[in-house]
């Protein structure tokens, strides 16, 4: 395992720049998942790093090797693609060895590698199978299997699950997080699932346009949104931005959210208070995840504050309710308990959690608090 550090890259084609300045820093074992919408450079940044496109500007060390002009094959890494590139011709245990024997690895360490990755991998009863006998989840082990018997200093997965149906993709990640735990490999994750960004990484990189919109572990990435971009990215349902003013009373410092008539105002909790109190006066965006609305307990109870709302939609999913309600005015999400005792259509009371709240500038809609 290595460590990855990208340093001011930058990429571009004649006048269109595709990367601007990435700065990631990442060390001996972390998993980093490039995360963000279709477009937005990830791929082409994994493909920078496996030196498969030269970069514009920049540098990208792995160790303190500086790998900028290395070709792919001294770099060190391994990669698995989305379209498992398996040679159809050849048994499951021939395109896990294929790298290998190109390499002049002696027959016995090449089978050695072989058996211990299948191992690994549950797929030791499928060496003798070509690829045209194997489930989608099943090839994508071969070709993670091909990957592994490299030994690499870092692993590259390029949206390895967007081809397997939702059961196989929430298997296959799981046994992505088993890999990860038991080698302890250093791995960058291309996705553009947010869900497989946050049960998967240990850093999170969420990009829009070549840019880094945050860098941080999942629950910096999830609790405290850089910016509105993010915010509504990650997350599911997404964060609630209610647009929202600040004003303050006999010292006090409240935040109205909604529309003026059905306006809903509340005392902040003195921690945020005093984040956001120069701010006074100032529209902002209020940030709300869904769980934040109908908290039937918290520790943080001097931060809940109970809210009229009305019950518009209710989804159950089981273990909770998915709710569309009205609440100032504004129709938001709410991710309720399974029992709750309230049907659609129905005015009640819901307690907020305003120790959750994450408020935005409304001009820049960068964080503030």
């Amino acid at each position: 395992m290595a460590s990855l550090h990208i340093s001011n890259v930058r990429k571009a084609y004649g006048a269109t720049e595709i990367l601007k300045n990435i700065n990631i820093d990442v060390t001996h074992g972390d998993f980093l998942v490039l995360v963000g919408p279709s477009g937005c450079g990830k791929s082409t940044l994994l493909s920078l790093i496996a030196g498969l496109d030269t970069i514009s500007g920049g540098e990208i060390r792995i160790d303190s090797d500086r790998v900028n002009d290395l070709h792919p094959s001294e770099r060190d890494i391994a990669m698995v693609f989305q379209s498992y590139a398996l040679y159809p011709n050849m048994t499951v245990g021939q395109n896990i060895s294929f790298g290998l024997e190109m390499r002049k690895v002696p027959k016995a360490e090449r089978e050695k590698a072989v058996a211990d990755a299948a191992r690994l991998l549950q797929i030791d009863h499928l060496i003798n199978r070509r690829p045209g006998q194997l489930s989608g989840g099943q090839r994508q082990r071969v070709a993670m299997g091909r990957a592994l018997v490299r030994n690499p200093k870092i692993f590259l997965f390029d949206e390895p699950l967007s081809n397997l149906d939702a059961k196989l993709r929430v298997d296959m990640r799981t046994e992505i997080k088993k890999l990860h735990q038991r080698l302890g490999a250093t791995i960058v994750y291309v996705t553009h699932d947010q869900i497989e960004a946050m049960t998967l990484a240990t850093r999170i990189a969420v990009m829009k346009g070549g840019v880094i919109q945050q860098f941080g572990t999942p629950a910096e990435i999830y609790n405290t949104p850089a910016n509105t971009f993010v915010a509504t990215f990650m997350g599911s349902p997404s964060m609630n931005l209610i647009p929202a003013t600040l004003n303050t009373k006999g010292g006090k410092l409240f935040i109205t959210m909604g529309e003026d008539a059905a306006a809903v105002r509340l005392e902040l909790p003195e921690e945020q208070a005093s984040a956001v109190f120069s701010h006074a006066g100032r529209k902002v965006i209020a940030g709300l995840r869904p769980e934040a609305i109908g908290v039937e307990s918290s520790r943080n109870t001097h931060a809940l504050r109970d809210v009229e709302v009305t019950m518009q939609v209710m989804e159950p999913t089981g273990p909770d309710v998915l709710a569309v309600i009205e609440m100032g005015g504004m129709e938001v999400a709410a991710r309720l308990s399974a029992d709750i005792p309230h049907a659609a259509g129905e005015r009640c009371k819901l307690r907020v959690d305003l120790s959750k709240l994450v408020i935005f500038d409304a001009q820049t809609e960068q964080r503030i608090a």
